[in-house]
């Protein structure tokens, strides 16, 4: 298993990022395209057209910045993989045995090739530094922590429905898409998070600043502060907020299941998936809570986090196929406190 690559990109950023890695991210795009690179070399580009002129109608502040990284990888679908978005996910805040809030979360993601190339970027802004779990030529933030501010993760929220029975899940999948890309002055989900990490100098800044911005599409933020309770789930729409505090579970429904909207995945997978991380100890040893049902054909991140002090971060990526019951990891952990990682130069 190869070591989760850690680079210093606190000057320059993702570009920085980008520039460095440019052969990893073009094996990565080949291993998430698979069978079907052929296709996507004729249909990645009008995407990435789409893609890209949405992102100018959007409130992101990182649009050019993400432009850059499309002409220094020179490939199509950069732009269109950086717009998709995660499947499903499962994250708990929770209090560990010295009362210390924490994050534990899986990444579900459908393509193959995520979890051997994840890679951490130390990241700044002018809020302060942070560690954030991605890949090269991404821009946003799906899962990182600040030493000394906050740490947080983002879960895709339950599906709008228009129509009743499976019949009509793609009719809704097409509109919900439509009305992503037709929307105008909204924040793509993680470059608002990744915002938040560069901006915000405490929790209660982070939550405000997300519950309060507008976004693109419906998204679930997962917060963890420093101080005892700082805890918070963001239930975001469009324009409102629904901010729960404390200790939570969240797989990829509302807390309290709304009519008009469908869970990601089935009541019954997000139901198992909650009782199994509610059975977790506050002092399990690290990843032994990676087992099935959080731990499926698709996951292909896992990450523990806690801001306190100098911060504990922690990485393992995954790759189908996996023994069931036994999870293969396809790399070694990161550790950020367990050893100083040994930056590679970007």
């Amino acid at each position: 298993m190869n070591a989760i690559p850690f680079l210093d990109v606190r000057d320059g950023g993702p570009v920085a990022h980008a520039t460095a890695r440019v052969d990893a991210a073009a094996a990565l795009r080949k291993a998430c395209l698979g069978a079907a690179a052929p296709v996507g070399r004729v249909c990645l580009p009008p995407i990435d057209r789409i893609a890209a002129n949405w992102l100018k109608r959007s409130a992101s502040a990182y649009r050019a910045e993400l432009e850059r990284i499309v002409a220094i990888l020179g490939f199509p679908g950069a732009m269109t993989l950086n717009m998709s978005y995660l499947f499903a996910c499962t994250t708990q805040a929770y209090a560990d045995e010295r009362g210390r809030p924490r994050l534990r979360r899986t990444l579900d993601w459908p393509f193959h090739g995520l979890g051997r190339a994840v890679e951490i970027a130390w990241q700044s802004g002018a809020a302060g530094e942070y560690y954030n779990a991605t890949w090269p030529g991404a821009v946003g933030v799906l899962s990182a922590m600040a030493p000394g501010r906050f740490c947080a993760a983002i879960n895709q929220a339950p599906m709008k429905r228009r129509t009743q029975g499976a019949l009509g899940f793609a009719y809704d999948a097409a509109l919900n898409l439509r009305d992503a890309f037709s929307s105008e002055g909204g924040w793509p989900p993680d470059h608002l998070l990744r915002y938040a990490f560069e901006n915000c100098a405490n929790f209660d800044e982070a939550v405000d600043c997300i519950a309060g911005a507008p976004l693109a599409r419906p998204t679930l933020f997962t917060l963890a502060g420093v101080r005892r309770g700082e805890m918070a789930l963001i239930e975001r729409t469009e324009r409102e907020a629904r901010v729960l505090r404390g200790p939570i579970i969240v797989v990829n429904d509302w807390q309290e299941p709304q009519p008009g909207w469908q869970a990601r995945m089935s009541y019954e997978n997000n139901v198992s998936r909650k009782a199994a991380m509610r059975a977790v100890a506050p002092d399990a040893p690290r990843f032994s809570w990676v087992r099935e049902p959080v731990l499926n054909r698709l996951t292909r991140l896992a990450v523990e986090m806690c801001s306190v002090g100098a911060g504990d971060f922690a990485a393992r990526g995954y790759e189908c196929p996996y023994v069931k019951g036994q999870p293969t990891p396809a790399t070694q952990d990161f550790c950020l406190r367990a050893a100083t990682p040994t930056a590679l130069a970007a």
